[in-house]
């Protein structure tokens, strides 16, 4: 099992193809991503020195992999002597081995959970679930995707693919099966649907004994481990539960509080369009008279210092996971993040998961294709990973068979014959003409409609035009001579 695939998820390009007949998934994307875009847009425009932002982002984190294991053991001393314990997983298989051991140990049989996709990446619900605990996800987004039995579409808006009408039959349907009803008479208000899941966590909020949570940064010089969020649930998992175990993926780690000012600036700009994250919740190690009386950090490869090993795609490192690059993506807007199969969608998905993952299975050889490579991505990433560059880098990596010999394909052998036919002028105008004609003959109202065999892939989504009766080399000779 690949641990961050959606089991059962065909490859993106026949997954898109089924989200494109969905018209109510499109109009709630394209509402959702464009609200998001202005937003953006709107507070980027206030910072002058926005690409010098962007550029201290970028030098923070290259520099911070340059010397990760250096950081990564400064972090380690600095949790260690401010009371907390440091967890090493290789991969997803021995983090959710610790995690789940860890809240056993507790004795609890359930925990609340924030800010947890690394969780999501590594399959650690299903781990908890299949060992008797019960996880609660608490962010309103993923509590409508656990309550739907779905699955996140979004980094930033899990339930991007829900409208309001939907979202309130979810809860009118599941809530009562995790906790406190929902109000039999909740309409689709954003407020009441608000207050019905603030009703149904508090509960789980006063009772949890574990919190399981994401970290957006960790701070080596001190082994400060920060979360910021919107909703104000985060704030309520890091202080009331008696144990607190984080997961964080190794590219997490920044060097110190004044790199950490940087990225405070570029992430709630880039994600949620505001000046500053309403809660940002810091904690270094345990207190005695505050907070968790037990602080684990489990910290994960799981593929990234194979991916740190790549001159070209290790930039993906650099990911803050603000989602700017999907709420400008033109494929994500048309097909969502369940077409991905990865808790990682979009852009950021396309170049991050084959090199987390490996591309062995389809479904990653597809992705790095999952792109127009239009590079709007890249404009508004605030780290500038240049993700145009990685996707085209990757791609070539699919096409290799693994001994550096290129794997023989239809696509291939065509673009072998093309070059037989274009490197002498008589054979190119001899195939125009001949194409001219076979296109003619199949038109209808001057397009044509299906191409025949593997040519119709191209036209199941779109009509080709008729070329011109004269091709551009015999318009030329006539109007040059």
């Amino acid at each position: 099992m690949n641990d961050a695939t959606f089991l059962g998820m065909p490859a993106f390009p026949a997954a898109a193809a089924g989200a494109l007949r969905d018209s109510q998934l499109r109009g709630n994307l394209a509402r959702a991503t464009g609200t998001i875009r202005s937003r953006r847009a709107a507070a980027v425009s206030e910072q002058d020195d926005w690409e010098h932002l962007r550029e201290a982002g970028r030098a923070v984190k290259e520099r911070t992999l340059r010397h990760l294991d250096r950081y990564l053991l400064q972090l380690e001393e600095k949790v260690t002597a401010a009371g907390g314990t440091v967890h090493w997983a290789r991969d997803a298989e021995e983090a959710r081995r610790i995690v789940v051991g860890l809240v056993q140990d507790t004795g609890e049989r359930e925990v609340v959970k924030v800010k947890s996709m690394v969780t999501q990446e590594i399959g650690l619900n299903d781990a908890l679930a299949d060992a008797g605990i019960d996880a609660y996800e608490t962010d309103l987004a993923e509590l409508i995707v656990q309550l739907g039995q779905d699955h996140p579409s979004h980094i930033l808006v899990p339930a991007i693919h829900r409208n309001r009408a939907e979202i309130r039959e979810i809860f009118l349907r599941s809530m009562g099966a995790y906790g406190t009803a929902a109000p039999a008479d909740l309409n689709d208000d954003p407020r009441r649907l608000a207050e019905a899941a603030r009703r149904h966590l508090r509960e789980k909020f006063l009772r949890a004994k574990v919190a399981v949570s994401g970290v957006n940064f960790l701070v080596a010089e001190t082994g400060t481990a920060v979360v910021v969020e919107s909703e104000g649930n985060g704030r309520m998992c890091l202080t009331l539960p008696e144990t607190l175990i984080s997961v964080a993926g190794i590219e997490k780690v920044i060097p110190t509080w004044q790199d950490l000012e940087v990225f405070l600036q570029l992430l709630p700009r880039s994600s949620t369009g505001e000046r500053m994250n309403p809660y940002t919740s810091t904690w270094t190690g345990t207190r005695a008279d505050d907070g968790p009386r037990a602080f684990h950090l489990v910290l994960v490869d799981a593929g990234r210092t194979e991916a740190l090993s790549d001159p070209v795609g290790r930039q993906v490192l650099n990911c803050i996971r603000c989602s700017a690059c999907l709420n400008v993506c033109p494929v994500y807007e048309r097909v969502g993040g369940h077409a991905y199969g990865s808790v990682y969608p979009g852009p950021i998905g396309a170049v991050l998961s084959p090199q987390l993952r490996g591309t062995a299975s389809e479904v990653d050889r597809a992705l790095p294709y999952a792109s127009s490579l239009c590079g709007a991505c890249y404009e508004v990433c605030p780290v500038k990973i240049d993700i145009p560059e990685v996707l085209v880098h990757l791609r070539a990596r699919v096409v290799e068979d693994g001994r550096g010999r290129l794997v023989p394909k239809p696509e291939r052998l065509a673009m072998a014959a093309a070059r037989w036919v274009i490197s002498r002028p008589a054979r190119l105008t001899a195939a125009q003409r001949a194409g001219a004609v076979a296109a003619r003959l199949v038109a209808r109202r001057g397009r044509v409609g299906r191409l025949p065999g593997p040519l119709s892939r191209w036209t199941d989504t779109r009509d080709a035009p008729v070329p011109p009766a004269e091709t551009f080399s015999a318009w030329w000779k006539r109007t040059r001579r």
